[in-house]
């Protein structure tokens, strides 16, 4: 496997999902880190330009970063908290790209929820580089939605009050409404994230009321990453469809044995154990490789029924239900619903639309 086919492979597994990923720790010595912190503010309060404002304390894996004043040079260094940043009235001055490879590695909603101020400077994902970041003289870093190490933690701390990912859950695994209050609160905005929280989850029972038959239905994501499938239990995506009111598939819910039901691989010879109510496939690598055109796959009944939602790689659909954020799921509960509908119709003539 090739350097970049790899890199794909790494990237799809965790989109959809969330799980943690390996990625390379950064090696930096003392001499660096002291020139870093000079680059940077210091490792005691944010604040300073953005004003004054109470102090607080927020919990982490690492253990508590406490915060004074509004921050108003931010970095995120985890894959998604640009847009809660930004869902709280914050554009960031640093953001670490995920995937997409869009200006300022923002979505349209994100994109949309800038406007006119300064597209934040792109951060590479694979390695952290304290050099740029450091240049960017954050008096914030965020990384709740991330894998940081806690080598990199005390290097982020030395240039700005950091806050790390949650302690409770696996790396990669903080459910949303967790990263939008402790963004929240590293902002000052603890009260406009309930807000925006309380909406979104309005939005999801007005859903589930409206279609009772979905907490009658299985559903399951999968990937065809390079040929090869993979199901997913946790991450964003299967938790916005258990939000909806689906369950998983009795065959598929026993692959999850482990304490954070990780990803898992399936044979080409095993994959009717991808059958559910419906399925949802993200695409990744070249569309002719993908296990949803071999013939395995199409004499599933869940395929032979209509009951498939194909989502290429780059498609919005997939990026807003990977980021699974304050203001991607806003689009994802636009658009994926009604295609929900027309899978569990009954009629395989009633094909969802295509997502693009």
């Amino acid at each position: 496997m090739d350097t970049r086919t790899a890199r794909r492979t790494r990237r799809a597994r965790r989109i959809l999902s969330g799980p943690a990923f390996s990625r390379r720790s950064a090696l930096i010595g003392l001499g660096g880190i002291a020139a870093l912190g000079a680059a940077g503010c210091s490792s005691g309060t944010a604040g300073g330009e953005g004003g004054s404002g109470p102090s607080r304390t927020i919990e982490h894996k690492y253990g508590s970063t406490e915060i004074s004043g509004t921050p108003s040079r931010v970095v995120t260094v985890g894959l998604t908290e640009q847009d809660y940043a930004l869902a709280l009235g914050v554009a960031p001055v640093g953001v670490r790209e995920w995937f997409g490879g869009h200006p300022g590695a923002l979505w349209p909603w994100a994109a949309e929820a800038l406007g006119d101020a300064e597209t934040p400077e792109v951060l590479p994902v694979e390695e952290l580089n304290f050099e740029q970041i450091g240049s960017l003289r954050p008096d914030l870093i965020l990384g709740v939605n991330s894998g940081l190490t806690e080598e990199e933690y005390t290097t982020l701390s030395e240039l700005a009050p950091t806050v790390a990912q949650h302690a409770e859950y696996a790396d990669y695994g903080t459910p949303w409404q967790d990263i939008a209050r402790m963004v929240g609160t590293a902002l000052d905005e603890e009260d406009k994230a309930e807000a925006l929280i309380a909406d979104i989850e309005a939005r999801f029972e007005e859903i589930r009321e409206d279609n009772p038959d979905f907490a009658k239905s299985t559903a399951l994501l999968a990937s065809s990453i390079t040929g090869e499938a993979w199901a997913y239990a946790e991450g964003p995506a299967p938790g916005f469809l258990a939000q909806l009111g689906f369950s998983l598939p009795e065959d598929a819910e026993a692959l999850f044995t482990d304490e954070n039901r990780e990803p898992k691989q399936v044979a080409l010879e095993d994959l009717e154990v991808l059958e559910a109510d419906a399925l949802l496939v993200g695409l990744y690598g070249a569309p002719e490789d993908s296990v949803t055109g071999r013939d395995v796959f199409k004499k599933l009944a869940t395929a032979e029924e209509g009951r498939v939602l194909e989502m290429p790689e780059m498609s919005r659909l997939n990026g807003a239900l990977s980021f699974g954020s304050l203001l991607s799921l806003h689009y994802a509960l636009d658009e994926l619903p009604p295609r929900l509908v027309k899978i569990l119709d009954g009629d395989p003539g009633t094909e969802p639309d295509k997502v693009e």
